[in-house]
């Protein structure tokens, strides 16, 4: 997958009947979670409940809606790499990305700690006609392992932009009502910098907040402006982060639709995967 020369550094629910699946051997789709939801970290961050409309009440709000859905479709702009697909952050992370720039393969899925890159002729060619890689990430010390392409996650979830917009210190202001993709929204900017930014994501190891604040700070960028966009559910439609640092510059833009919407992720038949092993893709990568 492109990286950013910035990127040196750098988990479905009981996933509902549309929720996600995955496909086994025969193709047919077998559920990934079952039971009651497991409890996350996240469940334990959860935002105070707000009490104003003031801009930091709107953003406690949309950061209550964004953990609420588990699950939106995204397309996004990070640096030279583009693509969209569905993601699923809570209780477990699963992404299906179909990219729109040039990469080592046309499509990336993630389910929990598993990755799948292929889904393209030249996987093919590589892999005597199966269209798909299966690899993880090798287990850390204490045995846990990360989810693969976990620091293109952190850059697109949702969640993390509201914690980091919210969190303690930050001012966020209104910047007023705008039109985007027909509609109303609410347009909210927060200063803020790549420190405070991953402190924020209490949810994450440690490994994933220094990836996230290197991909976030080329160079040691000063500051980092978040432009968020809001409809009238305060569900987060639109986000853009800006900075520049000494060796960089960051531009992402990500927009967000079908917020808890019929969404699913499948894992490619077996019959048409090859065991690639594990590989280095942890959270100081994507």
């Amino acid at each position: 997958m492109a990286v950013r020369q910035r990127l040196a550094a750098i988990t479905a629910a009981v996933l509902l009947a549309s929720g996600l699946t995955a496909c086994g051997g025969d193709g047919g789709a077998v559920p990934v979670a079952s039971g009651s939801p497991a409890p996350t970290a996240l469940s334990s961050t959860k935002p105070a409940k707000p009490t104003d409309r003031s801009p930091h009440g709107v953003l406690l709000s949309a950061q209550l809606a964004a953990q609420t859905a588990r699950r939106a479709k995204v397309s996004y702009r990070l640096g030279a790499d583009a693509g969209s697909g569905p993601l699923f952050w809570q209780p477990k992370t699963a992404l299906q990305v179909k990219r729109s720039t040039p990469a080592e393969a046309e499509q990336l899925i993630v389910v929990d700690t598993v990755a799948y890159q292929g889904g393209d002729a030249a996987t093919a060619a590589r892999q005597g006609g199966k269209h798909w890689e299966r690899f993880s990430v090798p287990p850390g010390a204490d045995g846990h392992r990360e989810v693969p392409y976990a620091g293109l996650i952190d850059l697109l979830s949702p969640v993390e932009a509201l914690a980091a917009a919210t969190a303690d210190g930050v001012e966020a202001r209104y910047l007023g009502e705008e039109k985007f993709d027909d509609s109303a929204v609410e347009h909210y900017r927060v200063t803020t910098d790549a420190e405070r930014y991953a402190a924020a994501q209490a949810q994450l190891s440690q490994t994933r907040r220094d990836g996230l604040r290197a991909a976030l700070a080329p160079g040691g960028s000063v500051s980092l402006t978040l432009d968020l966009w809001l409809n009238d559910k305060d569900q987060l439609v639109r986000l853009q982060r800006t900075g520049t640092g000494p060796s960089g510059r960051v531009d992402d833009a990500v927009l967000y639709s079908d917020f808890a919407g019929t969404l699913s992720v499948q894992a490619p038949a077996e019959a048409d995967t090859v065991d690639a092993g594990t590989r280095d893709i942890s959270p100081l990568a994507r």
